[in-house]
């Protein structure tokens, strides 16, 4: 029979995250263990993802992996202990859809910062706020993705750097000058795609050619879908 306050903890940290006051590691499970202490649950580990993003799976995660388990068998924990939802899941229907997993399982989360309040789902207000606050964390990460695509759109309609400079352009300052050698490479590319070869056609006749990639080393089909995808080059 399993312990009906055994807890575990989890704690992620992106990489640009690392140094954000609040989110590191050391904080996170500071506040699990304080949380943990005050509400009298036996906390037997805590799986720490470093490094990884919220974009992939609880499931897909080193860690996230090693946390369900310890919900499996005998002496599964009965509660999930973590400072933040994000921290956990990557969308809302990710959220609701292994959070109602875990009820039927007899398992509780337990959110410790889910605006300024902590959240037990064992509880019917607990789960009504979680809900509520999936959808709001999943409508903000999509505000974030359309004023990123946004700003990156006009950046590439004024030639403005935005990333690793695209081949076909060299960079001077902020400014994207074309390079007319990759320049011309591309074009070729175009042809090649309108008469029918596939990207990794292309990239075996680039090989060929000894044409130079951008970092040297040789041409990949997927290389070559995003350089003739990118909007970029609609206007080269």
């Amino acid at each position: 029979m399993k312990n009906t306050a055994s807890a575990v903890g989890y704690i992620r940290v992106s990489t640009d995250e690392q140094a954000t006051e609040g989110v590191s590691l050391a904080a996170q499970e500071e506040r699990i263990r304080a949380y943990c202490l005050v509400h009298g649950l036996t906390l037997s580990a805590i799986f720490m993802d470093e490094g990884v993003s919220a974009g992939k799976a609880l499931a897909a995660r080193p860690q996230g992996a090693l946390l369900l388990a310890a919900l499996q068998g005998k002496h599964k924990a009965a509660h999930v202990v973590a400072v933040k939802l994000d921290r956990l899941f990557r969308n809302a229907s990710d959220c609701l859809t292994t959070v109602d997993d875990w009820d039927h399982c007899g398992v509780a989360l337990h959110l410790l910062d889910l605006g300024g309040q902590s959240v037990n789902t064992k509880t019917a207000m607990g789960r009504m706020m979680l809900v509520m606050a999936a959808g709001f964390a999943e409508m903000e990460r999509n505000l974030i993705r359309e004023r990123t695509s946004m700003a990156l759109s006009h950046k590439k309609a004024r030639r403005e750097a935005y990333a690793p400079t695209p081949f076909g352009f060299d960079r001077q300052g902020k400014a994207l000058i074309p390079c007319q050698s990759e320049a011309e490479a591309v074009r070729h590319m175009v042809t090649l795609r309108s008469e029918g070869l596939s990207y990794d056609r292309i990239a075996a006749r680039l090989n060929e050619a000894q044409v130079p990639t951008k970092r040297g080393g040789l041409w990949h089909g997927c290389t070559v879908r995003y350089i003739l995808l990118n909007t970029l080059h609609e206007a080269s």
